[in-house]
């Protein structure tokens, strides 16, 4: 598996460099899993979190560049601590070791053949907690099916339909083409939600929505491509969290939080298409309040 990075296509960005001899490609990541911090987040989607918190990997670099990262001191200038496979499946254990709900992998995407020796390697250790795979789904079908059967969970971002959007804030104009058919295959490879005894999702996929400033016609479309494509019962999480970070206040029209009628409308509009089941967020969660601190604490 470790062979593609001499010519690495692991996601759409094909850029073709030899990890193995330094090159660095569009999201500027190393042969090596580099991480950021190793911690329990408790602010997770409740079936995620639930009351033991979630056990979250953060992975440094990554595949986009939004505007709006709200985490670009690890997205953007790459900060973190380079880890072999062996140190990264031992991360996960410790984490296993503080009882949380699941191992929780944040912006994995580059490092997808890392981390699944990593994970083959923690398994045949002990490692017995479900793993969540979190992205912002700029992913290739072929790549997360190196994951088929080691990933219990996938919590997708599913950002935009408009390509217009997608370039102007995240540039990759052919976001959208990639993301929906990631995301089917996240749900080819776990069909069904099941939860345990306390309401814990142990297999399935929960589909993440930020709702951004002025964009709401691209939400209903989000949602519309969802219900058509998913189904009603998928799981949709709405953000309402939106805080003009990074470069976002060089941009006029997210240059501001989200509205309380903005927000409202998506939701109404996600009950208007049929949709069954969602998570919402309080406009207090429109805050860097809830920004981790990547301080590369629970790393070796």
């Amino acid at each position: 598996m470790m062979d593609s990075m001499k010519h690495c296509t692991i996601c759409p960005r094909n850029c073709g460099v030899n990890r193995y001899e330094g090159e660095k490609g569009y999201c500027h990541a190393g042969l090596l899993p580099k991480c950021a911090l190793a911690s329990i987040h408790e602010w997770e989607e409740p079936p995620i979190s639930g009351t033991k918190g979630s056990g979250t990997v953060f992975f440094s670099h990554c595949n986009l560049n939004c505007i709006f990262c709200q985490n670009n001191t690890i997205s953007a200038e790459g900060f973190g601590k380079t880890l072999t496979i062996e140190n990264l499946a031992d991360v996960f254990l410790s984490q296993q070791k503080k009882c949380v709900h699941n191992i929780n992998l944040v912006s994995p995407t580059h490092f997808i053949p890392q981390v699944r020796q990593a994970i083959l390697l923690a398994k045949s250790k002990g490692l017995s907690i479900p793993i969540v795979y979190n992205t912002n789904a700029y992913e290739k079908v072929e790549s997360l099916k190196l994951l088929e059967g080691l990933i219990d969970v996938y919590l997708p971002d599913l950002k935009y339909v408009s390509a217009s959007y997608s370039n102007e804030f995240s540039h990759a104009a052919d976001y959208f083409e990639y993301a929906k058919y990631a995301i089917l295959e996240m749900k080819r490879q776990q069909p069904n939600d099941i939860f345990d005894e306390n309401g814990i999702l142990q297999k399935g996929v929960i589909i993440r929505h930020l709702v951004l400033p002025g964009c709401y016609k691209d939400s209903f479309a989000v949602l519309h491509w969802i219900k058509q494509n998913m189904g009603k019962d998928t799981y949709v999480s709405l953000l309402n969290q939106y805080t003009p970070m990074y470069k976002a206040l060089e941009y006029k029209q997210i240059a501001r939080k989200l509205t309380t009628l903005e927000y409202q409308n998506v939701v109404k509009y996600f009950f208007d298409v049929g949709l069954k089941n969602g998570f919402v967020q309080n406009k207090c969660s429109a805050t860097s309040d809830y920004i981790p601190l990547f301080d590369l604490s629970g790393l070796p």
